[in-house]
């Protein structure tokens, strides 16, 4: 279309030539109509590109509106036909691949977008049907497309880490303009939400959340502020958009493990889920169970750990009694190899367990504190020292101090280890700390675990001495005897362990 508009430009007298390319360079001029009368009117013009007639644009633009007039050059009845036929002539897409190919035809529909947008913000046109369905065809065209292969490392689940730059579309200097519009026409008060329904449809907004797999940021950020608008005016896809999301969630999670924009997704249903009502629907409790605690699984969840904690808890606080199943399910995902996401998990286990009630916590308690148990005695000091700092939380103590009878047994062991073993002179000072607390809590409860542990340690010193024996006799009898013919030599030393065993 743009080399349409460009190879029919009309041709000037030598001598208006300099002022016709002076003009034609400054693309945000709009471009006047060819006069038919005498050729002292068109000297008149001749500082301005000559207006074209019709004839040199496609069917898609508005007949007998040419898109480069400039609003300020119609009256006020032809400027929605005007802004119709700008953006079918911005419907047509420029590879930036090759930033030097169509550079002109570029800079002039740029020119255009940004028209159109200071036309939508200032002018405030009427979102009338036709404009809506303009606009939705002009935004698809320029932002549904498909994504080149991702290029991340599967360490990173897709997603850009600390240490990796950003990756920024080429075609942004078009792509920006186009969000913007599209972001103020929706949030437009003339614009339609039951009209606009028919062309932002399920298929459309199933594209929109397909582009949050950008690798661009930016993109990124203009899609969940849109996308938090269509939510908010479109109430009739509120269900189909959170059915959505969540089925972005459970391919991420159990089939390519990658995704760019999950980050976004969860910021986005951060401020849905504070707007639920109580009681909890099931649908809303299913989601929390089904698509959201399953997100602690991925490998890249440090990439989003803020915005799923902040779902989570709102979640918790809204309804007590999914307190229990957020812990469980953190125990059902708890990491036991990557110790910087385990510092993760204790981190936003003490966030759930601010917003927990004594009953909940009492579900599972147990499980819980022999999780928590295993990480005092992780030999990478962050998760022990993280584990530790649980007791600097008052809510947390209360909890314990009121069923200490339960987690005392279970932690014990791993204090004591720590005294006496752990490497490290923090997590040694706060172990200290936190046996102190216990033994002023309750000296009984405290002399009793402290007894058991000895026992428990004399009977397994006892086990281990006598197994060193019986190895000691048993090399002592096989190294005595030949071997003769083809009996195997573990052959006797089994036979003579389990002649001991039945003796004894």
């Amino acid at each position: 279309m743009f080399k349409q508009i460009l190879s029919r430009l009309p041709r000037r007298s030598s001598k208006s030539e300099n002022a016709a390319d002076s003009a034609s360079s400054n693309l945000g001029s709009s471009i006047q109509r060819t006069s038919t009368g005498t050729n002292a009117a068109a000297t008149a013009r001749s500082n301005t590109v000559k207006r074209m007639s019709s004839v040199v644009f496609p069917a898609g633009v508005v007949p007998g509106i040419e898109p480069l007039r400039s609003f300020k050059d119609v009256p006020n009845s032809e400027r929605q036909s005007l802004f119709i036929s700008k953006l079918n002539l911005c419907c047509e897409v420029f590879d930036f691949d090759d930033l030097n190919k169509n550079s002109e035809e570029k800079e002039i529909k740029r020119q255009t977008l940004i028209e159109l947008l200071d036309f939508v913000t200032t002018g405030s046109p009427a979102f009338t049907e036709l404009v809506i369905a303009a606009t939705c065809k002009m935004c698809a065209a320029n932002l549904f497309r498909v994504f080149p292969p991702n290029y991340r490392s599967n360490s990173s689940g897709g997603a850009e880490t600390e240490e990796e730059e950003p990756m920024f579309d080429p075609a942004w200097s078009h792509l920006q303009i186009v969000y913007d519009l599209l972001l103020r026409c929706i949030a437009s008060s003339s614009f339609d939400a039951k009209v606009a329904k028919k062309y932002i449809d399920h298929s459309f907004l199933l594209k929109l959340l397909e582009l949050f797999d950008s690798e661009d940021p930016r993109e990124r950020d203009c899609l969940k502020t849109i996308l938090h608008r269509v939510y908010g005016k479109f109430m009739v896809h509120r269900p189909f958009i959170r059915k959505a999301i969540s089925n972005i969630f459970y391919r991420f999670v159990f089939e390519t493990d990658k995704h760019n924009g999950i980050a976004e997704l969860l910021e986005i249903l951060g401020s849905v889920i504070s707007g639920f009502t109580l009681p909890l629907k099931e649908e809303h409790k299913m989601f929390l169970t089904k698509a959201l605690i399953p997100l602690h699984k991925p490998k890249s969840m440090g990439t989003y750990q803020q915005q799923l904690s902040f779902c989570v808890i709102q979640f918790v606080e809204k309804e007590q009694k999914l307190a229990s199943t957020v812990l469980g399910g953190l125990l059902k995902f708890w990491p036991i190899t990557n110790s910087q996401k385990e510092v993760i998990f204790l981190g936003e286990l003490e966030e759930v367990l601010e917003a927990t009630n004594m009953a909940e916590f009492q579900k599972c308690m147990v499980p819980l504190f022999r999780r928590i148990s295993s990480c005092l005695n992780s030999s990478h000091f962050q998760v022990a020292e993280r584990a530790l700092y649980l007791w600097n939380n008052d809510h947390i103590v209360s909890l314990m101090v009121q069923n200490r009878h339960v987690i005392l047994p279970l932690i014990f062991p791993a204090l004591e280890k720590n005294t006496k073993s752990h490497w490290n002179q923090a997590v040694l000072n706060l172990t200290l700390n936190v046996r102190k607390m216990f033994s002023e809590m309750d000296e009984e409860l405290f002399e009793a675990c402290q007894s058991k542990f000895k026992d428990e340690g004399a009977k397994l010193r006892a086990a281990e001495e006598k197994r060193r024996l019986m190895w000691e006799q048993l090399e002592s009898v096989a190294s005595s005897r030949t071997v003769t013919g083809n009996v195997p030599v573990l052959g006797i030393e089994y036979g003579l362990e389990a002649g001991e065993k039945a003796e004894k």
